[in-house]
C-alpha cells in the first residue's frame, strides 16, 4: 500500500476531469469548493486507483465517492454497474438521496436502494426493472444475490461507506461473500472514519494497490468548546439532567458505550422530565425511524445513543453533544464531537469521567494536542426557563412512497386545506409505508384530528401522534 497521501487544500471543482454537465449541477447545488477529503481523494479516484480514505461523516466523503462512480457510469446500459455498501438502512438512504442529487444532469440515472427491515418484493421488482447503481446494506445485498434477482457480474466500482462500522456490526463475512462475486477488475473504494486492524485486511485481500488518503478529523478548538467533568459513574446519569438543566441547549446528541447505558440513561431522563429517546442496536426498524424522525425534527430535545446506532445520523443543526462514556478510541471520540459546531455554527462537548476513564483521557489529549479542561460539577445549576420542551409533535401518518405520497401533498393539506402557516408545519419524511410531519406542539391534537377527518391527496389517510 501506498504511504498516505497529505489532504491538498481546497480547489474548485472546476478543477477535475468530469463532464461539463455534472460540473454545472454542482454549481447548481452549491458546490464550488472542494472539502479536504473531496480534494485529497477525488483526482486518485477519478483516475481509476483503488482508495482507502479516512473521514468522518460530515466531511463530504459521499460527493468523494459519488462522482467517480457516477463519471464511470454507461447510463445507457441498465446494469448494475456500481454497489455501495453500507452499515445501516438510515445511511443508505442518506447515500442514495445524494448519488441521485448529483447525478440530475444525467439523463435516466437509476439509483436502488435495497435494505432488510421490510419486504424484498418491491426492491427487487425495482432491480427488475433496471438500475445503475445499487445501495444497501451487506446482508440484503448477498439475500438478493443468492436468490438471483441482483447480479453484480459487470461492476465497475464498488464502494465500502463506513467500513468500520460494518466490522463493528458483525458484518464481515457477508462482506466477504459479496466482494468475492464482484469482477476482479473492478474499482474499490473504501471509505471509514477510524482505521481498525480489520481495515487493513480487508484491504490486502479484496483491493489493489490501493492509495491512502487520511484527513486528520480535527475541530478547532475555537468552534467547539470542550468541558470535562470528573463524576463517580454511578452519577452519571442524574448528572446528564445537571448538564441539559444548565446549558439548556435545544437539541442535544448523547453518546454511551452500552445499549444497558443508553437504556438507563434515558429513563433517568425521562424521569427528571425531559423529553429524551434511545437508539440502539436492537430496536425494530420501524421504532428505529420513529426515534430518529422525532429527534431530527425537533419533536425531541434529547437523543441518546451508541456510536454504531447513531452512524448515519446526519443533523444539520446540533447545538450539544455529551459524552456519557469515555470511548476508548481517541478518533471515535473526534467522530463524536464532529457532530455539532457544523458549518458557522458554535458547538459545545461536554464530557462525563469517572476515574478508571482517565487513561483514555490522556490518548484523546495526545490526538487533540491540547489538554483537557476540567470544571467543577458544583457549577451546574438549572437556568431559569422552566422545563426543556420540545417545539413541534411528529404525527404519524400511515402510508408513505407505497402509496405514492409526497411531502408536497402533506404540506398542501396542511396549509391549503387545513388552514395552518407554513411557519407552523416542520420537517415531512415520507417513508415507504409511512409520512411523519412535524407540527407547532400547540397546533398538534387539533392538526392530527383534521388529518383523520380529511383528506390527502384526495384519499382519506389514518393519523396518530407518536
Amino acid at each position: 500500500m501506498n504511504a498516505p497521501t497529505a489532504a491538498s487544500a481546497p480547489a474548485p471543482f472546476s478543477s477535475l476531469a468530469l463532464h461539463a454537465a455534472t460540473l454545472d449541477n454542482l454549481q447548481q447545488l452549491g458546490y464550488l469548493q472542494m472539502t479536504p477529503i473531496q480534494a485529497a481523494s477525488l483526482p486518485l479516484a477519478l483516475q481509476g486507483k483503488d482508495l482507502i480514505a479516512q473521514a468522518s461523516t460530515g466531511s463530504g466523503k459521499t460527493a468523494a465517492f459519488a462522482l467517480p462512480m457516477i463519471d464511470r457510469i454507461n447510463p445507457r446500459w441498465f446494469g448494475v454497474q456500481a454497489l455501495v455498501l453500507c452499515p445501516t438502512r438510515e445511511l443508505a438512504d442518506q447515500v442514495a438521496t445524494e448519488v441521485r442529487r448529483l447525478a440530475r444532469a444525467v439523463d435516466n440515472f437509476k439509483v436502488v436502494t435495497v435494505y432488510g427491515g421490510v419486504p424484498s418484493r418491491n426492491q427487487i421488482a425495482s432491480l427488475e426493472n433496471g438500475a445503475h447503481v445499487v445501495v444497501g446494506t451487506p446482508g440484503r445485498v448477498m439475500d438478493l444475490m443468492e436468490r438471483g434477482a441482483l447480479d453484480i457480474g459487470q461492476l465497475q466500482v464498488l464502494v465500502l461507506d463506513e467500513a468500520d462500522r460494518m466490522l463493528d456490526m458483525g458484518f464481515l463475512a457477508d462482506i466477504e461473500t459479496v466482494v468475492r462475486q464482484c469482477p476482479p477488475e473492478r474499482q474499490t473504494l473504501l471509505f471509514s472514519a477510524t482505521y481498525p486492524d480489520g481495515i487493513a485486511k480487508l484491504a490486502q485481500r479484496f483491493m489493489r494497490t490501493p492509495q491512502m488518503v487520511k484527513v486528520q478529523a480535527q475541530h478547532s478548538a475555537g468552534k467547539i468548546a470542550q468541558r470535562w467533568y470528573e463524576v463517580q459513574a454511578s452519577d452519571k446519569a442524574a448528572t446528564v439532567g445537571r448538564l441539559l438543566a444548565h446549558f439548556r441547549p435545544e437539541s442535544t446528541l448523547v453518546f454511551c458505550n452500552t445499549k444497558q447505558q443508553c437504556r438507563e440513561v434515558a429513563a433517568a431522563l425521562q424521569a427528571q422530565g425531559f423529553s429524551a429517546l434511545a437508539l440502539f442496536g436492537e430496536l425494530e426498524q420501524r421504532e428505529r425511524d420513529e426515534v430518529l424522525v422525532q429527534f431530527a425534527n425537533r419533536s425531541a430535545s434529547v437523543l441518546v445513543a451508541t456510536d454504531v446506532a447513531a452512524r448515519g445520523l446526519d443533523i444539520a443543526d446540533l447545538p450539544a453533544v455529551i459524552n456519557v462514556d469515555v470511548t476508548p478510541d481517541p478518533e471515535v471520540h473526534v467522530h463524536r464531537i464532529g457532530r455539532t459546531g457544523r458549518g458557522d455554527a458554535q458547538g459545545l462537548v461536554l464530557n462525563l469521567v469517572s476515574m478508571d476513564e482517565m487513561g483514555s483521557v490522556g490518548r484523546i489529549e495526545q490526538l487533540q494536542g491540547r489538554p483537557s479542561q476540567f470544571f467543577p460539577v458544583a457549577e451546574l445549576t438549572p437556568a431559569p426557563g422552566g422545563d426543556l420542551v420540545p417545539p413541534m409533535c411528529t404525527i404519524q401518518i400511515q402510508g408513505g412512497r407505497k402509496e405514492k405520497i409526497r411531502a408536497g401533498d402533506v404540506m398542501g393539506a396542511m396549509c391549503a386545506d387545513f388552514g395552518y402557516a407554513r411557519e407552523q408545519i416542520g420537517k415531512i419524511s415520507v417513508n415507504e409505508f409511512s409520512t411523519y410531519v412535524a407540527v407547532d406542539r400547540a397546533i398538534a391534537s387539533q392538526a392530527c384530528a383534521k388529518l383523520n377527518a380529511g383528506r390527502v391527496k384526495g384519499k382519506t389517510v389514518k393519523a396518530r401522534l407518536l
